[in-house]
């Protein structure tokens, strides 16, 4: 069949086939739709340097002939198509003698496609929109060799030679999965093509005809350097080197460095590993942008074909300080995950995302799974998993104790309910709220909630009940304001409900309305949304969408500022967001502007650490199943949670709830260090 193919054209193309063969000839379609090729698209952190990984099909990277230094492309030439610059698409007298030498052998001994010709084929395959068009590109048949010869003819008289040398250099597959020039420089030499030596270059000129059988990282390389010494006496041939520097390339070592480019989340390299969770973080915000596709399918397959440069939000040094914090605490060799997110107020931009976890699908030596319906059916999460444990995935979340106290204070202060509003707060109350038979909390049918320590018994106003966390000041505030309201206050600055129980409740207003734990933080959410959260209140009340992007750029220089510009609102009234920050100074011992704090309260060594203003609030869960910390000054707002992903009744203790303060502090302290030091603004 081959001889026969290679025959076709000659008579075609020489004349020597009669009317009607001639006349089929030209009939065959000569336009060829040049789909763009899938190029690689690159995340880096917001320095614009720190590569966080790449998303790609087909790595990739189209680069002008500019940047490719000459030797490359006269290596390719020498190796594959000596009269490149002096046929119309087809080599007549490459033809004919590999028509002639294909007969003698009785097979195929000879090639006879010029670049162009193998441009088209690699064009027509990478068009393909199903497998029936790449067989129909690819397969070894007259008709399909007819039109390469075709198309090629037609693509000549549009294209100069450098614009189809410079298409089939950033096309050509050179093995490793490196499709064009810059990928293979960089896959086999960490280095940009333009600093390629000349046996670099030969080597990568000669592993476009077998990629796999000339591959020089495999165990024996004999044949990649024969390959290489091959084409070095054809460029001598042609004279794009002399022969003397053909020698001295021959002994030149490779000094090969082979690279597995990063793709995907999941290949991010071990040196920024724990960037892996905000990877996760992005992609999943990603998909959900109506801007990049009509659904996640599409989304994806625009950000591993589209060839962006992507610079995230996610500030290397603020993050380290984050992972040095919650890893000097907390082991990764154990149930408990200790992690810490950090936003900028008034962009929603994150800038720090890290949790005491190796980013990792290896889950065969991760420690028993704590769930006694899943031990000994499915690993534990420790110390390696790609699960979002900080946001932005599908689990659920946590339960987030005290901090909730924020959306019922709000929700008061939004109602027009001042900051002096004072209850006497027993050690427990008998609330309005119905309980639960058989619970403790419960007394005379009533949700009977009772307070931490007998020092918080007394009078408090919203200063000093936020200060020291008294459970029964914030249910009588509640009872005031309404703990629908509570909830609905919540939902605002960004919470969702994952779990179905938290769905049942809070949105149906009748149930919502009796959730008096509601304000003691027995919902779930994530460090996320709470860090978003509280942004809010920092940034007076205006709220944003958390983005995990600062540019996107397209190959063609479009920036794509649609996606990237913050997404706010003002979602509070100022006077509101400063009164509950005035209130939050109590909890970090900083003081409020506006009224009496008390003596004590729940995390008053804060603001003397951090050593600027900030405002916050701490958070433990029933027999401290879960310890919390929520912080912020003017420029930065931070989440720290501490808990045991796979079985929430796990109880992390007491002895750990101080944990997600230091870490919050570790990151206002030392992420803000060298920033202005802003002050509050008191309504």
């Amino acid at each position: 069949m081959i001889i026969a193919l290679l025959g076709l054209p000659v008579a075609f193309v020489m004349g020597n086939a009669v009317k009607a063969g001639n006349e089929a000839f030209q009939a065959i379609p000569s336009e060829l739709t040049e789909s763009p090729s899938g190029q690689t698209s690159y995340v880096y952190a917001a320095d614009g340097k720190t590569l966080l990984t790449m998303f790609y099909e087909e790595h990739r990277r189209y680069i002008p002939l500019s940047e490719m230094p000459p030797l490359l492309y006269q290596a390719v030439i020498a190796a594959e198509d000596t009269r490149f610059f002096h046929h119309n698409g087809v080599d007549l007298p490459g033809l004919v003698r590999a028509f002639l030498a294909n007969q003698r052998a009785g097979g195929v001994e000879q090639g006879a496609s010029t670049l162009t010709m193998q441009y088209v084929r690699m064009a027509l395959r990478d068009g393909a929109r199903s497998p029936d068009d790449v067989l129909e590109a690819t397969e070894q048949t007259p008709a399909r060799k007819l039109r390469e010869v075709r198309v090629a003819m037609e693509l000549e008289q549009r294209l100069s030679k450098e614009e189809i040398l410079e298409r089939y250099l950033n096309t050509a597959y050179f093995g490793h999965r490196a499709y064009g020039a810059y990928a293979a420089a960089q896959i086999y030499f960490t280095k940009a093509p333009k600093d390629l030596t000349l046996t670099q270059a030969a080597l990568l000129a000669g592993l476009v005809k077998a990629p796999t059988d000339y591959d020089p990282a495999g165990q024996d390389a004999t044949a990649a350097l024969a390959r290489r010494d091959w084409v070095l006496d054809r460029m001598a041939r042609q004279k794009y080197v002399t022969p003397e520097q053909a020698a001295q390339a021959k002994v030149e070592s490779l000094d090969l460095k082979v690279t597995d480019p990063p793709n995907d989340c999941t290949g991010v390299t071990q040196e920024v590993n724990n960037y892996g969770y905000f990877c996760e973080f992005f992609k999943s915000w990603w998909i959900r942008q109506p801007m990049f596709g009509s659904n996640p399918h599409e989304r994806m397959d625009t950000l591993r074909r589209g060839g962006y440069q992507i610079t995230t939000s996610i500030d290397p040094h603020i993050n380290s300080v984050g992972k040095n914090a919650v890893f000097s605490q907390q082991a990764q060799n154990t149930a408990f995950a200790l992690g810490v997110v950090a936003i900028e107020p008034g962009t929603g931009r994150v800038k720090a995302m890290t949790v005491n976890r190796t980013f990792s699908v290896d889950q065969a030596r991760n420690g028993a799974n704590t769930d006694p319906g899943k031990r000994g059916k499915i690993p534990g999460n420790y110390p390696n998993t790609v699960n979002a444990l900080l946001g932005g995935g599908d689990l659920p979340g946590y339960q987030a104790g005290s901090t909730f106290k924020f959306f019922t204070m709000l929700a008061a202060l939004d109602a027009g309910m001042p900051l002096t509003t004072s209850y006497h707060a027993p050690k427990q109350l008998v609330s309005q709220y119905p309980g639960t038979p058989g619970e403790s909390s419960t007394c005379g049918g009533r949700w009977c909630p009772v307070n931490a320590s007998d020092a918080m018994t007394g009078n408090q106003t919203m200063w000093s009940g936020f200060g020291k966390s008294v459970n029964t000041y914030f249910v009588q505030l509640e009872q005031a304001v309404g703990s629908q309201n509570a909830v609905k206050m919540a939902e605002r600055l960004g919470l969702r409900w994952r779990s179905e129980t938290d769905k049942a409740i809070a949105e149906n207003p009748q149930r919502a309305a009796l959730w008096g734990a509601f304000t003691l933080g027995v919902a779930d959410t994530t460090p996320l949304e709470m860090a978003n959260a509280v942004a809010t209140v920092a940034a007076e009340g205006v709220y944003c969408e958390p983005i995990p992007v600062v540019s996107i750029i397209g190959p063609d220089g479009t920036d794509r500022a649609d996606a990237t510009n913050p997404r706010c609102h003002q979602e509070l009234p100022v006077h509101v967001a400063r009164a509950a920050t005035d209130a939050a100074r109590c909890v970090t011992g900083f003081k409020a502007a506006g009224g009496n704090c008390g003596d004590w309260s729940t995390a008053g060594g804060v603001a003397a650490a951090v050593g600027r203003p900030v405002a916050g609030k701490t958070g433990t869960t029933d027999s401290t199943r879960s310890a919390w910390f929520v912080g912020y000054t003017p420029q930065l707002a931070a989440a720290s949670f501490m808990a045991d992903p796979d079985f929430p009744f796990n109880n992390v203790g007491d002895g750990n709830s101080q944990k997600p303060v230091q870490s919050v502090v570790a990151v206002l302290r030392d992420g803000l260090a060298g920033q202005p030091v802003l002050n509050f603004n008191y309504p």
